[in-house]
């Protein structure tokens, strides 16, 4: 039962972040005269959808809502390989959720805010969202690493979801998550399905890079 509970908060989570976050992006458009505007609401949806979730499901689940964020505790030894396929599962099943609604809501031509390559790319593209995802996976690590930290890690993670995406939105349109790209890549099919390995393998490759990382800073910081 206590395993169900986390999965049903992390299919929550996922679809909240999906459907808020990606829906933002469809309804303003990251694109045109208002782009700049555009991508700072869409990087204020992500984050604020983290904080929102952090504070609701976070004693639940962890709210990893983040396939990213899931194998990069499973590396730090904080969830056993059983329990990081369920949150895989779960996060991916709410992101095609959220998707879903996108599409009702908005028309299934409406591109669901999916990923895309930056300058068609690849390796750039790659390079971008390891980089992001480290940095955004660091940053969790990072703030949960202490227990009087609990009252604000939802915040600054919440913040530093927002920082990456007003950076990276121009370049790819930030995924960071690979549940966040699969789900809307799924409808949106075309070219946004064919490259959506990208988003999957940089932000799981940028997860365990800071896993990695941390538990260098980690032992150096008590010695």
């Amino acid at each position: 039962m206590a395993l169900f509970k986390k999965l049903l908060a992390e299919f929550i989570g996922t679809f909240t972040l999906v459907l808020f976050g990606c829906g933002t992006a469809v309804a303003v458009g990251c694109n045109g005269a208002n782009a700049n505007a555009a991508y700072l609401l869409t990087a204020l949806a992500f984050g604020l959808v983290i904080v929102a979730m952090a504070y609701s499901i976070g004693n639940i689940s962890g709210c990893h809502i983040n396939p990213a964020v899931s194998i990069a505790m499973l590396v730090s030894k904080k969830m056993s390989f059983g329990e990081f396929l369920g949150y895989i599962a779960s996060q991916c099943l709410g992101a095609i959720a959220g998707a879903a609604v996108i599409g009702y809501l908005f028309g299934f031509d409406s591109g669901f805010g999916a990923n895309a390559l930056f300058e068609n790319d690849i390796l750039k593209s790659l390079i971008i969202e390891a980089i992001l995802t480290f940095v955004f996976v660091l940053a969790i690590l990072g703030v949960t690493s202490k227990v009087e930290n609990g009252k604000v890690a939802g915040l600054v993670i919440g913040l530093t979801l927002t920082l990456v995406h007003i950076f990276g939105i121009h370049f790819t349109g930030t995924s960071v998550n690979p549940a966040r790209s699969f789900g809307p890549a799924l409808f949106a099919g075309g070219d946004a399905l064919s490259n959506v390995w990208v988003f999957i393998v940089a932000p799981l490759a940028g997860g365990v890079l800071a896993a990695l990382i941390w538990k260098v800073l980690e032992c150096k910081s008590k010695e």
